[in-house]
């Protein structure tokens, strides 16, 4: 029997001096009040009531049972008030985790017009190209792109890229431009050391078949930035998301390559705890990073 229905019963009771207009005020049946009142007098090992014909009143016990009764009472109150509150106004902290260009280039700004929609909310936003564990290290959300791993953990796509094979004319002018996977073997690849396939790239063949190439070059890091840098001073071919080399293409910083294989693209999710409810603040920040990047689909538009 359920502690907080009895507890309620009781106190009830007490202010309203009895069974029947208890019932009343709590719209359920003097018999249910009376079954309520019982079990907790049977739980607790004491008689909390003095019950006459004319009267019902407190017994000492039941007297002190009873102030602490309304302190419980009047607290689940306000916690669920204060969950419904949540539910119609976000507000609180959220902790969120995402890598470094996406960061700095869509997601910031998403964050700073989902800050601007919600004064009241405050979000800690912690940039890293690594890997981290949401639940162990404390985050409420991850933005992750790329493959999922098998996980407990929930997922909502935000949107998608493409990647692109990237070098600079120097190079090319250097090495020769590559004109199928196999040539790829030939030359100096530039590798991300985060992806899931580890030092692997799987390509797509005009064919639809998927080939698997080794990135074995001069240099692995763990950051698209760095990475795009060393493409752009000549050190080699990379292979990256559309979102971190569009302006370095537009500017002619590198030279898009192999632009006759067919469009990879790869998603990114919004990833959190998974549970039966989820946090109302960040229920409402999920579903406006959804919106946010459905209305601004240009997150590849070269």
């Amino acid at each position: 029997m359920d502690r907080l229905s009895q507890m309620e019963a009781f106190v009830s009771v007490v202010e309203q001096g009895g069974f029947t207009s208890a019932a009343s005020k709590l719209g359920i049946s003097k018999s249910a009040i009376s079954k309520h009142v019982s079990g907790l007098e049977t739980r607790l090992g004491v008689r909390l009531l003095n019950r006459t014909t004319r009267r019902v009143s407190p017994t000492e016990l039941g007297l002190s049972y009873y102030d602490r009764a309304i302190t419980i009472l009047a607290d689940a109150r306000a916690a669920d008030e204060m969950i419904t509150a949540m539910q119609d106004t976000p507000k609180g902290a959220l902790r969120i985790s995402a890598p470094v260009d996406l960061g700095n280039n869509q997601l910031s700004r998403a964050v700073s017009a989902f800050l601007q929609k919600y004064p009241d909310v405050s979000v800690n936003m912690t940039l890293n190209d690594s890997f981290v564990e949401i639940i162990a290290e404390g985050f409420d959300m991850a933005v992750r792109i790329g493959p999922l791993v098998d996980s407990s953990l929930r997922a909502r796509k935000l949107s998608e890229t493409s990647t692109k094979f990237i070098a600079s004319q120097l190079y090319l002018d250097t090495h020769g431009t590559p004109q199928t996977i196999d040539d790829l073997a030939k030359h100096h690849l530039l590798h991300y050391s985060n992806l899931s396939t580890g030092n692997t790239w799987n390509i797509i063949a005009p064919s639809g078949e998927e080939r698997q190439i080794r990135a074995v070059g001069r240099l692995t890091v763990n950051n698209g930035g760095a990475l795009l840098r060393a493409a752009e001073s000549g050190l080699g071919i990379a292979r990256m998301p559309c979102f971190i080399i569009e302006d370095a293409i537009e500017k002619g910083r590198v030279v898009p390559i192999l632009e006759s294989l067919p469009e990879q693209r790869i998603s990114i999710h919004a990833i959190y705890p998974a549970g039966k409810y989820i946090q109302p603040t960040l229920r409402a920040f999920v579903d406006f990073l959804v919106g946010y990047f459905r209305e601004h689909d240009d997150i590849c538009d070269i």
